[in-house]
């Protein structure tokens, strides 16, 4: 099965998206491979019966969003120099989004450029991270605040790296894939409420049908100019949390769990969803054993954190929110006290 990327705005750019078993891959260069050490116990042997080429070399950083950074970033463009990669080599991305981030960044600006590919392990990463050419790494101010758009040359997607992945792991991707559903397909919505998500089949078609709309949406908007953004639903409130938990307490798909019922929130108040419908993507959600609930210490401090986001722009915070389930809706200029409401009912004082 392949969904093909298509992007045409400074220049075409094409690139396959393989969803099944991972095939033999041969190449003529040398090539590195970025991955972590639980990975590398679980999976390396595997991929490296699969590749041939001149070279390879294996790059392992520690497991983790706290080491998304740009001092684990040089750690690899070190690692790259010492092997001596050149401008033919290849990178691999062998892991899950915050693998396939730094490996991606680090491809963007080692030697000004240089191809990789993505070979995600987690759902999250098979669903959202590894599609589309965001990478990025995380700093003091917020996440994903240092980055590029660099679009990989292939993307290999194999469900059996999914059996050994923690419930949580898992989880946490279900929630990027239930974001797709709200946004753009209602259809897909009723689908997942009765889906097993236990089920090979089942799941590789909740794979297929995530990647095909996010495909849909990148090839018409690849730098989030646009309907690009509408992949943010949960994240404007979901990396706040993040970043308030040290980035140690949720998964990031659980934060975006939790941040699309605080979206949900204010897009009831607002009028876009109606309380039926905003309780019926709570349920949803807790059908696939993720959080819907957090705590707020300050209403103020969390507020103010929304102007480090990067889709505020001349000062003014964008919400992406649902407008009926499958549709969207890109509010800009909320009046402050609103959005307050609506995290007060998450707040400190509410519990």
């Amino acid at each position: 099965m392949i969904v093909p990327i298509r992007l045409e705005n400074s220049q075409v750019v094409t690139y396959n998206i393989h969803i099944d078993t991972l095939p033999s891959l041969t190449f003529d260069t040398t090539v590195a491979i970025v991955t972590n050490p639980t990975i590398a116990t679980l999976h390396l042997k595997k991929l490296l019966t699969k590749i041939n080429a001149p070279k390879v070399e294996v790059i392992t950083i520690p497991d983790g969003e706290a080491y998304k950074t740009l001092q684990t970033v040089e750690t690899i463009l070190n690692q790259l120099f010492e092997y001596r990669l050149d401008r033919k080599s290849l990178l691999i991305a062998f892991g899950g989004g915050v693998i396939g981030d730094m490996t991606g960044f680090t491809a963007s600006i080692y030697q000004r450029g240089i191809d990789f590919i993505q070979i995600p392990t987690t759902l999250l990463s098979q669903v959202d991270a590894s599609v589309g050419g965001k990478t990025g790494v995380n700093n003091a101010y917020g996440k994903n605040l240092i980055g590029a758009f660099y679009q990989p040359k292939a993307v290999y997607i194999d469900t059996e790296f999914l059996k050994t992945l923690p419930k949580r792991e898992f989880a946490a991707g279900v929630a990027e894939i239930i974001k797709m559903a709200v946004m753009f397909d209602s259809g897909f919505f009723e689908f997942l409420q009765t889906a097993n998500f236990d089920d090979p089949i089942v799941l590789k078609e909740m794979i297929r049908k995530s990647v095909e709309l996010k495909a849909w949406v990148v090839n018409q908007d690849e730098k989030e100019s646009g309907i690009r953004a509408v992949l943010n639903y949960g994240h404007t409130f979901g990396h706040v949390i993040e970043k308030e938990t040290q980035y140690n307490t949720y998964l990031h798909g659980e934060a975006v769990a939790i941040g699309m019922v605080v979206a949900n929130t204010l897009a009831v108040e607002l009028g876009y969803l109606t309380p039926f419908e905003a309780k019926s993507i709570t349920s949803l959600l807790e059908r696939a054993m993720l959080p819907v609930d957090y705590k707020i210490k300050n209403i103020d401090d969390f507020y103010e954190d929304f102007y480090l986001d990067k889709k505020v722009a001349k000062g003014s915070i964008k919400f992406i929110l649902p407008h009926t389930i499958g549709a969207y809706h890109i509010a800009k200029g909320i009046d402050e006290e609103i959005v307050k409401k609506s995290l007060r009912m998450f707040g400190s004082e509410q519990k």
